[in-house]
């Protein structure tokens, strides 16, 4: 059957040429039923890790796979459909040539019944100009939040996959111009405005990462979002032949050839400080993100054939399985530095009642007894409470205000206070 089935779908190859895309087909033309899983894939930039994309392929559940991509033709079909031993009924690329493509019924109806889709790499300020704004983004969410399918992607695919993303569109900007200015010209962040997936809630991914070294452009990624937003944001970025994917649960796996190869990822968030942001990012000024030589808390970690080394994406904090470390990322004067074999973040047994005066504002939060005590003398704009993933709890614009935290469930919440001045943030965590 399985013979057949190849024979059939060879004889069916076809290409659509069209003005504003070119289709790649091969299997069945029968849109099949499925159960797909959800799950989201980041990945490094280079050569594909097998198991990982067969990771990816089994969440399809043997239905329909759709590669997007705006340069190339169809070396993923073969390789999809046949290579890795996934059975699938068909996989088609679609190469869209312009944002003509975003509108066109064909394109719009093949992502609609799509059991899993791919980002090839590429440009991903292609991706994001073509698609952003469009029926075609409608379309991705609503294959991940509602039919929940598996997505993924490697090098700029991986890119765009964020809430938070790097959009190169006037280029890429490397780790010595992102310090020497985080408000460089070539800083182009996009926010919230795109895909929207809870496995990604503010998170934004860089691949390549062992080549060149971007470890220091991302913390400025960070730095740039934290400060023009301020919401606690994490990173994820990939080596060139590692790839991680995220199940339904926020489990993230790390696949890779670790330990004949060094095929890491980083978690990247900001250390548990008051506050925790920058302490200099400004236009046109080196970046000093230093906190004690520990502004960032960072697992790297490798990933093996079977993806054994887990990293729990609810917490940011539990690792299991796989050989990993702690690291602590800092950044003064423009310097990125990196401490190995650092300890593990801990926001349990924060400072006790810390007090915090500036701007005119003065803020106490007595840990003993769980509460965020606010004294505002001069006004504040708001105070947002939020989860560890940035869901937004309680948004508060009281002149004053006793914040009780006993009524929320054990872990770290997240913060922000903001006024004219620039935003205050802190992590508080709830035994």
């Amino acid at each position: 059957m399985r013979i057949f089935q190849t024979i059939l779908s060879l004889c069916l190859l076809q290409t659509v040429n069209g003005q504003s895309f070119t289709s790649f087909f091969v299997g069945d033309t029968a849109d099949v039923v499925t159960n797909p899983l959800k799950g989201t894939v980041l990945m490094g930039g280079a050569g594909e890790n097998d198991n990982a994309i067969r990771w990816f392929l089994e969440r399809a559940d043997g239905g329909d796979v759709l590669v997007l991509r705006t340069t190339g033709d169809d070396g993923y079909n073969d390789y999809f459909f046949t290579d890795l031993g996934v059975d699938v009924n068909s996989v088609e690329t679609i190469v869209c040539l312009n944002a003509d493509a975003s509108n066109d019924a064909y394109v719009l109806r093949r992502v609609a019944e799509a059991d899993a889709v791919w980002f090839a790499g590429g440009d991903q300020w292609d991706y994001i100009s073509f698609w952003r704004d469009t029926p075609m983004e409608d379309a991705f969410n609503e294959l991940i939040n509602v039919k929940q399918i598996p997505i993924g992607g490697t090098s700029a695919g991986c890119a765009i996959q964020g809430q938070a993303y790097f959009s190169a569109e006037t280029g890429t900007i490397t780790t010595a111009q992102a310090l020497n200015d985080p408000f460089h010209s070539l800083m182009d962040l996009g926010y919230n405005d795109f895909l929207s997936n809870t496995a990604t809630e503010n998170i934004i991914s860089d691949t390549h990462y062992d080549n060149p070294d971007r470890r220091g452009r991302h913390m400025a990624f960070l730095a740039r979002l934290i400060t023009d937003y301020g919401v606690p944001f994490y990173g994820i970025g990939v080596e060139e032949y590692a790839a991680v994917c995220i199940d339904e649960n926020k489990m993230a796996r790390v696949f890779g050839s670790y330990p004949d190869y060094d095929d890491f990822a980083y978690f990247l968030q900001a250390n548990c400080y008051e506050p925790s942001g920058p302490e200099v990012c400004e236009d046109g000024e080196k970046l000093t993100w230093n906190r004690d030589s520990m502004a960032l808390k960072v697992i790297k970690i490798g990933g093996d054939d079977d993806g054994t080394g887990t990293v729990d994406l609810n917490d940011w904090k539990t690792v299991a399985g796989g050989d990993y470390v702690w690291e602590n990322w800092w950044v003064e004067d423009g310097s990125f530095q990196v401490t190995t074999d650092a300890t593990i973040i801990d926001c349990s047994t924060p400072i006790q009642n810390i007090n915090y005066v500036a701007d005119a504002l003065n803020f106490t939060i007595d840990y003993q007894n769980q509460t965020l005590l606010l004294y505002n003398t001069s006004g504040y704009e708001k105070l947002i409470i939020r989860d560890i993933s940035g869901r937004v709890l309680s948004t508060l614009t009281d002149v004053q205000k006793t914040i009780s935290l006993s009524s929320f469930l054990p872990g770290t919440y997240l913060i922000s206070v903001l006024n004219a001045n620039g935003t205050w943030q802190h992590k508080a965590f709830v035994k």
